[in-house]
């Protein structure tokens, strides 16, 4: 099978159903080649079901996905020479060391002259010291960095990770996107669901879901570009008054708290002079009042509540 199209993988009107349960409505995505694609959204998106549909292991209910042009579940067990799949669960075995797992997958997946690729793979995620130590003594991020590895073993052109960094240590899950971009600069093509926003920012494209639908995609900065009218940040105490200040204003449309500050968003006409004014007659203290460009965490939150407000008629 040859890959030659831009567009490797293709979903249209993809719907995925467990039992009663609608889990992906409708999602339609594009992926060219060499892109960083990020799937944004929390438990219950449906991130994981366009994975796994992707990835062949589960059938679409409804709608197509094609991989390099072929049918993700008819051409499943072919397509695995060119996908690479990097589940949420470790799900390699406990009892084999860090070099018998890969030799294990190596020869399940038929990949000729092994022995380099694993030397060289165990290298990259900086796990040649450690190749006699059975996978159940690993920490975290070095059973993920042993699963990365053993996911391109067969040096696929595309790889799946589902929420692969979640619960590791910070150091490691910059090590991690340290070793995914140099994969990319190489020409793999990445697809990828995660709860973490600044991983997020890392990626070319991002599509933003919620209970099975696609909110919006695009770069991270043309995301935030769909919030409408001025956003401000706030940094104001005592926290409570001045949140209720910040809600009970005329024209402020939004209020999101982030760490020690708020994020506000005006509607046209609104000023942040008013702003000072509202919390100084709460008898708040102001630290701090500046116009700010919207983040990814902005968009996600402003396009989820449009949402739920016109599925429960409330026009946003």
């Amino acid at each position: 099978m040859t890959v030659t199209a831009e567009t490797v993988i293709q979903a249209s009107a993809l719907v995925v159903r467990y039992g009663a349960t609608e889990a992906v409505r409708g999602v339609t995505l594009a992926v060219r080649r060499g892109e960083v694609v990020g799937l944004i959204g929390p438990d219950g998106a449906g991130k994981t079901s366009v994975l796994r549909v992707m990835a062949g292991l589960h059938p679409a209910s409804e709608g197509s996905v094609t991989v390099v042009g072929e049918d993700a579940w008819r051409s499943r067990r072919a397509l695995h020479a060119h996908l690479g799949y990097l589940p949420q669960r470790f799900a390699l075995y406990g009892d084999l060391t860090v070099a018998e797992n890969m030799q294990f997958f190596a020869l399940l997946l038929g990949v000729p002259e092994w022995r380099p690729r694993r030397d060289e793979l165990l290298r990259r995620v900086g796990l040649d010291r450690f190749r006699d130590r059975q996978a159940d003594h690993l920490s975290g991020g070095m059973r993920q960095k042993l699963a990365l590895a053993v996911s391109l073993m067969h040096a696929p052109g595309i790889l799946l990770l589902d929420e692969s960094t979640t619960g590791v240590d910070p150091v490691t899950r910059r090590e991690f996107w340290r070793l995914l971009a140099d994969l990319v600069a190489d020409g793999l093509t990445l697809v990828l669901a995660t709860p973490y926003l600044d991983e997020a920012e890392r990626c070319s494209r991002v599509v933003l879901m919620h209970r099975g639908e696609i909110l919006g995609e695009g770069s991270p900065q043309h995301l935030t570009e769909l919030v409408p009218g001025t956003m401000l940040e706030v940094a104001a105490e005592p926290r409570g008054p001045a949140l209720d200040a910040l809600r009970g204003m005329q024209g402020v449309v939004e209020v999101q708290q982030f760490s020690a500050r708020f994020h506000v968003r005006l509607a046209s006409g609104a000023t942040a002079e008013q702003i000072r004014g509202a919390l100084s007659g709460a008898g708040v203290i102001i630290h701090e009042v500046r116009a700010v460009a919207p983040r990814l965490e902005d968009t996600f939150l402003h396009l989820t509540r449009a949402a739920q407000r016109r599925a429960t008629g409330v026009i946003p």
